[in-house]
């Protein structure tokens, strides 16, 4: 008889049996498994988490398709499991997301608020356990050894515990994965979506992996799975057949990285604190542009954007990113090293200029955007510093004095010359987002 819980009353069950309701409080949303109270690794996934904050904060929406994304030419950040029903997916072309379901609703996303939900998200993960580890807003990893005498009771009862709270203080739900190592406990978090809670043991991990394709396997893009393909690898079974050593014959640390994680076998801890190291704002043209003055115009307001993520967030970076993407959809990512860490606009677009300026005028872009990476605590990075270097006073005075105009009085009552639009000829399309 294999251990179980009641995931809305927290009651442990010692009987097994999908039919059975809880003999406390009757809910039939019960989990049964040999292993359920010896295992300790989590990974916790927010259920279409841009969409949920947006349903949860306006309740008509709550039984309507909904795609948050940008403009026609933009893409689908996420989209909620109605709009799925209907084949639309995360990363898919708006256009094509909209014939699919042209009834959807669409909401451009809101960064800042989806950040201020996943901080309240974080705390309560914070609460469970120190050992917590962010991928990025919506999903972490959660090690749980030894909460067990803290919490009077397993991690599987504290992790059912957390989902609820989740739940019911802050709005959104969550699906839980529990294993032994990162790579399974992700793919349970993946068993039961929405509001899931997957468990994979020790026992079953070999034969549950055996019958997934080999792409699930963290690195296997698109090209190393052709290549894998080809050679007639198509599924981890095919893997656990040809063996380590075969395996490291032809693809080498490759290759022995694939045998382990085939047989079930991740030895990554969970890396306390590791915050995303990049922070970015993007949008993508209704039409294509090549003109630098274009493409410039574009920019600046990105830069500003990023700013105001970065002074509400508390973070400088040291990195500027230029992103590009060509009219046939080739990525380019240039970087610039800044002398000193900044959240400021200015010396972000003044970084990135010189690398637009090398691009544009050579091929025609549909998307450009514009990134902080290296990125750390304000309070740590002493005071504030021009692009060169010393201190610039001024260029941090003029900033500072914007945002608090626009605080007061709105983000269109004031700005920089280079921030005003010039006048478009009748007809012509303007951006995205």
């Amino acid at each position: 008889m294999a251990p179980g819980l009641c995931r809305d009353c927290l009651s442990p069950l010692d009987r097994a049996g999908e039919a059975e309701r809880c003999p406390r409080c009757g809910s039939t949303r019960l989990l049964f498994h040999p292993e359920l109270f010896a295992l300790a690794f989590a990974h916790v996934d927010c259920d279409a988490f841009y969409a949920s904050v947006e349903k949860r904060d306006d309740p008509t929406l709550a039984d309507r398709p909904l795609i948050v994304g940008g403009g026609r030419r933009g893409v689908a950040t996420t989209a909620c499991y109605i709009a799925r029903r209907y084949g639309v997916r995360s990363a898919m072309p708006m256009f094509k997301a909209l014939k699919l379901c042209p009834q959807a609703v669409v909401i451009r996303p809101d960064i800042a608020k989806y950040a201020r939900v996943s901080r309240d998200v974080r705390a309560l993960f914070d609460e469970a356990t120190p050992l917590v580890e962010p991928v990025s807003l919506d999903e972490a990893y959660l090690d749980l050894a030894g909460t067990e005498a803290v919490h009077r009771r397993p991690p599987a009862l504290t992790l059912a515990g957390l989902a609820r709270r989740i739940e019911t203080e802050i709005g959104i739900t969550v699906s839980i994965g529990l294993s032994f190592n990162k790579f399974l406990a992700k793919l349970a978090s993946e068993i039961d979506k929405p509001r899931g809670f997957g468990v994979i043991g020790r026992q079953e991990a070999r034969g549950f992996l055996a019958g997934r394709p080999v792409r699930v396997i963290p690195g296997v893009g698109a090209k190393q799975e052709a290549r894998l393909t080809a050679d007639g690898i198509a599924m981890i079974g095919d893997l656990q057949r040809v063996g380590a050593d075969e395996l490291g014959r032809r693809y080498g640390a490759f290759g022995r990285r694939l045998a382990h994680l085939a047989e079930g076998e991740d030895s990554r801890e969970v890396e306390r604190d590791h915050e995303a190291k990049i922070l970015s704002a993007e949008t993508t043209f209704e039409t294509d542009l090549a003109a630098l003055p274009a493409l410039e115009e574009e920019l600046w307001p990105l830069c500003e954007k990023l700013a105001g993520r970065l002074k509400q967030a508390g973070l400088v970076g040291r990195t500027a990113v230029l992103k590009l993407k060509t009219a046939d959809f080739r990525l380019l990512t240039r970087r610039h090293q800044l002398d000193r860490p900044t959240q400021l606009a200015e010396a972000m677009f003044r970084a990135a200029r010189p690398l637009l300026a090398r691009e544009a005028g050579r091929r025609r872009f549909r998307l450009i955007g514009i990134g902080l990476d290296d990125l750390m605590p304000a309070v740590e990075a002493g005071p504030p510093a021009d692009l060169f270097g010393g201190p610039d006073d001024r260029l941090e005075a003029v900033e500072r004095a914007i945002d608090r105009v626009r605080e007061k009085f709105g983000p269109a009552s004031i700005g920089k010359g280079r921030g005003l639009k010039p006048v478009r000829p009748r007809g012509q399309a303007k951006k995205s987002r």
